[in-house]
């Protein structure tokens, strides 16, 4: 079995029978499963059982001897890959991209949002026509790789203040007429929006986004804790990278993440590299959320994950990568180039989440924070084995090549 910093995994393959997975742990259950793939490749059912089942009469069995087993992963927040910054995506990247694909499915993720940073509004409408192409090219393959689901749009309507790596000379206040000139045509694309909500003086801006069918994520902001309260009452329901680009917690002056925690209706994503938020305040932030729903891990890679440490172009600028970890050359801190799923094997490492929970926030949380199904029947077996050995505290997993 593959630990997750091994690139090298096992691919589907095809097969004209039926494939039982007998013994399987589901996560939010204590319960062994039954797991009835058909020879299409999807979920015909999922049946629980009081015993471990020793053998089956079905056609091909393969008994996980109570290991977790889950969809893929799901990455709302990467910035880029193999050397590919989606800002400055063109058409022919197309095989890039492809490419791309194939390196996160290898690395666990059954999908993800391409995220694009502040930029031109030229840049971000070339980005979004070429991903809008590539979603329509990617329903004609027929191989296993990650799902292109549509585009995160981080930035351009953020905070000066709480810009962090985004050039300040892109940032735009958000209006309604605003919105409408940087998404164009490609609104039916965009399924995440971060903005700093203080920023919307017309306070038209959100309701606008949910009419079109885009989530709202807050972030890269200094909303105080009625600006934040007053935004989710609006309609937004996610936070950009916790902790990250808005203000700390305060014991007189909550501001916007406490407000998000503490509010049942909201998700927020975080980046779990060691880097981008302390060990004790992930901790923290666990403990006091909901973990069946209140936080969800993404990667926040950038376009050098899958390339080794160095120094890479970035926009205008330069990013240096060192171990893992991408930084401006003052020292802001720009993103990480780690895999989604090393930040479930982190979170149980530092020991401040159980393994169930741990993996449940980068396959489940994620999948619930869009609305998209989880595992379940009538869903493709796009499965992950996951495998706890306390004994060595280590966590491997494998995609299964059913």
């Amino acid at each position: 079995m593959n630990e997750i910093y091994n690139n090298t995994i096992h691919e589907p393959t095809s097969r004209t029978t039926c494939f039982n997975i007998i013994n399987a742990r589901l996560l939010g259950s204590e319960d062994l499963h039954v797991i009835r793939i058909n020879n299409r490749g999807i979920i015909e059912s999922i049946i629980a059982v009081d015993n471990p089942i020793e053998k089956s009469n079905n056609e091909k069995v393969l008994n996980v001897n109570g290991d977790w087993i889950t969809l893929g992963g799901v990455d709302l927040q990467i910035n880029g890959g193999l050397g590919l910054a989606f800002p400055e995506l063109e058409k022919e990247h197309f095989s890039l991209l492809t490419a791309l694909c194939d390196f996160l499915w290898q690395h666990g993720v059954d999908a993800f949002l391409p995220t694009i940073v502040t930029t031109s509004v030229e840049n971000i409408q070339r980005s979004l026509s070429v991903i809008a192409e590539y979603i329509e090219l990617q329903k004609s393959e027929n191989k296993p790789m990650a799902k292109v689901l549509g585009i995160h749009l981080e930035g351009p309507f953020l905070n000066y203040e709480k810009r962090g790596a985004h050039p300040a000379e892109y940032l735009i206040q958000p209006t309604t007429e605003t919105v409408e000139w940087v998404l164009g045509d490609y609104a039916h694309i965009v399924k995440i929006i971060t903005l700093a909500p203080e920023l919307d003086i017309t306070e038209e801006v959100i309701p606008y986004l949910r009419s079109l069918g885009i989530v709202v994520s807050l972030g890269h902001s200094t909303a105080s804790l009625e600006e934040a309260k007053k935004a989710f009452k609006l309609g937004a329901s996610m936070v950009t990278h916790a902790f990250n680009a808005m203000p700390p917690l305060h014991h007189r002056k909550p501001g916007l993440l406490a407000e998000a925690i503490t509010n049942k209706n909201v998700y927020c994503g975080l980046i779990a590299d060691g880097e981008h938020v302390c060990q004790t305040m992930i901790d923290v932030l666990l403990r006091a959320s909901n973990y069946e729903k209140g936080v969800f891990l993404v990667s926040d890679a950038l376009a050098p994950i899958g390339l080794p440490d160095g120094v890479y172009p970035w926009d205008e600028r330069q990013i240096e990568v060192t171990d893992g970890t991408a930084r401006l050359a003052d020292g802001t801190l720009a993103g990480t180039t780690l895999p989604l799923l090393v930040g479930v094997e982190n979170l149980v490492k530092w020991g401040v989440c159980d393994v169930k929970k741990a993996i449940a926030l980068a396959t489940e949380s994620p999948r619930k924070a869009m609305g998209m199904p989880g595992m379940g029947e009538g869903q493709p077996a796009n499965l992950l084995r996951w495998h706890w050995e306390p004994e060595n505290a280590r966590l491997t997993w494998q995609r299964l090549a059913l």
